[in-house]
């Protein structure tokens, strides 16, 4: 009797199944609509959890003015207890996401486990929290984009349809992470897919509003930078925007070169001593912070008082040489974090230092330092993480204003120029190749994509061959 009923209850899964396989295939347009939906709303309360945690509660772990032993400690026990949980649970939850999301998404098919959603959010929540200058936006995408490509497994959709869920999610989490819905758009296309014509265009744009309303939703309509209006002073200033960029191209490469170079000589240490690595990271950080309490976390709020010229150049100067390289030794020996915010602070401290130096000599010629600041922000990302693209629309969605948009684009210009030049792989495709993981070039990557849709039309003219 017992096994009769235990037959009855498989055969009715069995049908469960079989009638929700043929409601997605008579359904799958629909249904991938709602969960783009559901996605960007999922990803953007998770992300505010990630602001939530890694700002509000680092505040408290070392206040601003508190003892010089908290700023020293808190980084060494926080990357302790971070390498602690990294290398013993979630080893695929190391480093700083987007790399692992491309990798996923091409390697893979898609596929980001669970355990990497969950141990990427607690690794690099108590990294970012205990003060250690990496990013949260990198995280985010690896989170986001594991968010989506779980339910899309979970709900038991076509392998395709999982794979095309990852830069969905990957936009949803860059849109809420940095405020910046448009530019996550072109992010997800631009540096995850490789494709600013990819099919998946509809699907990046409606996940990435969603979890952006649900990020002012919960957290309020403050910009995350309040910036001063742009204003060209003289014609002459483009040439200054354009030593702006030699300036960023030469600092995106010393910062790409020495985090590599860092982070092959730790790869190189014995694996049981790997989960120990983070704390040299963390104990640099924490000397550091010992005498340049504003060197701790990603540093907006740093970045903002540049923007509004409320930074001596003197700490400038400091904080761009002592940030590139606790920045740089913090995620070379593995502590959990991305690159993404620290570019954009590097880009800050060198624009307000050419901006400085610019009004001093040059006063009738040039604006407002900030203003350098603000491009600097956007060179820096051109030249470290090669998206100039992305770069140009995030700085505009930060300023809202079109007046920037031609000195950014020529600073951005000349930046990406000799980063390419100097370094012909981006600093995400090294980092990937430092682990084993062979990225598709960018052409290679838009000829799969070609092919995705060619075969979803294919199927498509299949079934409406059957039906009629």
């Amino acid at each position: 009797m017992t096994n009769a009923g235990e037959a009855a209850g498989i055969t009715g899964r069995e049908a469960s199944s079989q009638q929700w396989n043929a409601f997605l295939r008579e359904r799958d347009d629909q249904v991938f609509l709602l969960l783009t939906l559901f996605i960007g709303a999922l990803v953007g309360m998770v992300v505010v959890a990630f602001i939530l945690l890694t700002e509000r509660f680092g505040a408290r772990l070392y206040p601003a003015g508190g003892s010089p032993w908290r700023r020293l400690l808190v980084p060494v026990a926080g990357s302790a207890i971070m390498g602690y949980l990294l290398y013993r649970f979630f080893p695929d939850a190391r480093g700083s996401g987007v790399p692992q999301t491309k990798a996923a998404l091409y390697a893979r098919g898609g596929r980001i486990s669970l355990g990497t959603v969950i141990g990427k959010f607690f690794c690099t929540s108590t990294t970012l929290a205990s003060g250690i200058p990496l990013g949260r936006e990198g995280p985010a995408v690896q989170v986001g984009a594991g968010i989506a490509s779980v339910l899309g497994r979970k709900l038991g959709l076509r392998p395709e349809k999982v794979k095309a869920l990852v830069p969905v999610g990957a936009a949803a989490a860059i849109a809420a992470a940095f405020n910046t819905p448009l530019a996550a758009v072109l992010f997800a296309l631009e540096e995850v897919v490789g494709d600013l014509h990819a099919a998946v265009l509809g699907s990046v744009v409606l996940a990435s509003a969603t979890s952006w309303a649900m990020l002012r939703l919960l957290l309020g309509n403050d910009p995350l930078f309040q910036v001063p209006q742009y204003q060209l002073v003289h014609p002459g200033e483009f040439g200054i925007y354009a030593i702006l960029g030699v300036a960023g191209g030469f600092v995106s490469v010393a910062y790409t070169k020495l985090l590599l170079w860092m982070r092959a000589r730790f790869l190189r240490f014995p694996k049981k001593t790997v989960w120990f690595h983070p704390v040299a990271g963390g104990l640099t950080v924490g000397m550091m912070g010992w005498f340049v309490p504003q060197l701790l976390g990603v540093g907006y709020k740093h970045v903002g008082e540049v923007l509004n010229g409320g930074m001596a150049l003197r700490l400038m100067i400091i904080l761009l040489v002592l940030k590139l390289i606790a920045v740089a030794t913090s995620y070379a020996s593995g502590n959990a974090g991305g690159i993404f915010g620290p570019s954009l602070f590097l880009g800050a401290m060198l624009g307000g230092i050419v901006g400085n130096v610019a009004n001093h000599f040059l006063p009738s010629y040039v604006g407002t330092p900030g203003a350098y600041a603000l491009v600097g922000m956007g060179t820096a990302f051109a030249g470290i993480v090669r998206a100039p693209m992305t770069s140009v629309v995030m700085i505009f969605e930060i300023t809202r204003d079109y007046a920037v948009i031609v000195p950014l684009m020529i600073s951005n210009l000349v930046s990406f120029y000799i980063s390419a030049k100097l370094q012909h792989k981006p600093i995400y495709e090294e980092l990937a190749h430092q682990d084993g993981i062979h990225l598709p070039r960018a052409e290679a990557r838009q000829l799969e994509g070609q092919r995705q849709v060619a075969q979803a039309m294919r199927n498509a003219t299949e079934r409406l061959s059957a039906e009629s």
